[in-house]
């Protein structure tokens, strides 16, 4: 029986969200194989070790006195373990993997990875240098470029006072435009811009988020997305297709609810078209040194060509979440994904 760490939660603006994940994935993991330990990170950046009922996880009422013990992963190459500073004094747990379950800065970014690298411990997921790259739109769009993929374009503002920077290349490529944060997910502080007077509002808000922000022009097309899991031999899930049912963009609200818009698996395409979707997200995986999962999006336009758009390497794991959605629909169950990537944590050490 391997002990595979699971954490959950990060200082992020997407603590929600991975909460619900890494309830999904402590439910559906082979406990024949694997024996989950939770370790918790609060919104203000505090590792426990957790031994409560998963359900205080998906109510957010996990983080007390009674289920957590202050914890850390022991850096030591040589000890694989999980450090937990009782009062009582100082236990250890053997630690045979580590699988972030964490969406965004602080955890989806390379952060997490580092320790799991740096200890030497099998890492289920991206490593380090996939995980800080995926998370930086503008550094992933220049990779996916070189790849020989289209991508929007863009610009990249570095402070708040270039704002009349943004005015005039908002000018250039004409409304609407797209104001995010360089680094971060779930749409956290993206601002779909219809005309000049938004843009410095929307500027502002990205700015929350980061400290870039990139201006990209609006893809005229709908969005398409493929599941990628693997390290050399990779095996892609069915194509999706966002349906927006009105004018605007897939928001955190539409993506953690569905409240408009629908996800169609597999998506409305021809098959060849699917097939030519699915080869270019092995290539973005390849080319961003994707290892164990990622979600690769992308944009179809009416003329037929692919548009990138990003690669989430922690994709979400809930019940709305299109990673298991396209994997089922390609024949694996969640069960059988989630062994599929625990399992090539080890054979990636190897």
């Amino acid at each position: 029986m391997k002990n595979i760490v699971v954490i959950f939660g990060g200082a992020s603006s997407e603590y929600e969200v991975s909460l619900q994940s890494a309830y999904a994935v402590i439910s559906n993991i082979d406990r024949k194989k694997y024996s989950p330990v939770t370790v918790g990170i609060s919104r203000e950046g505090r590792w426990f070790y957790f031994a409560g009922d998963i359900e205080k996880i998906r109510e957010d009422t996990w983080c007390n006195e009674t289920d957590c013990v202050p914890a850390v992963i022991s850096p030591d190459r040589m000890e694989h373990q999980l450090i937990v500073l009782h009062k009582e004094g100082v236990r250890t747990i053997p630690v045979d993997a580590v699988f972030p379950v964490l969406h965004g800065r602080n955890g989806e970014d390379g952060t997490v990875q580092g320790i799991a690298e740096l200890a030497g411990i099998p890492l289920v997921g991206c490593g380090t240098l996939a995980s800080a790259l995926c998370m930086d739109k503008d550094r992933a769009h220049r990779l996916a470029g070189l790849a020989g993929i289209r991508v929007p374009r863009a610009m990249v503002l570095a402070d708040n006072s270039a704002v009349n920077k943004a005015c005039d290349f908002a000018g250039e490529l004409g409304f609407p435009v797209f104001v995010k944060p360089v680094k971060a997910g779930s749409s956290y502080g993206v601002t779909k811009v219809e005309d000049m007077e938004q843009l410095p509002e929307a500027v502002s808000l990205a700015f929350k988020y980061d400290n870039r922000v990139i201006l990209e022009e609006a893809i005229d097309g709908f969005e398409v997305g493929c599941a990628v899991c693997g390290n050399d031999r990779l095996i892609v899930g069915e194509v999706d297709e966002i349906e927006l049912a009105q004018t605007g963009f897939f928001d955190y609200t539409e993506k953690y609810t569905l409240k408009t818009a629908a996800i169609h698996v597999p998506a409305r395409i021809p098959s060849d078209k699917a097939r030519e979707i699915k080869e270019a997200a092995k290539r973005i995986y390849g080319a961003l040194d994707c290892s164990g999962f990622a979600r690769v999006d992308l944009f179809l336009i009416p003329e037929g060509e692919i548009v990138f758009n990003e690669v989430n390497t922690i994709p979400g794991f809930t019940e709305h979440s299109r990673y298991p959605g396209m994997m089922r629909a390609a024949g694996y169950s969640f069960s059988e994904i989630l062994d599929r990537i625990i399992g090539q944590a080890f054979q990636e050490n190897k």
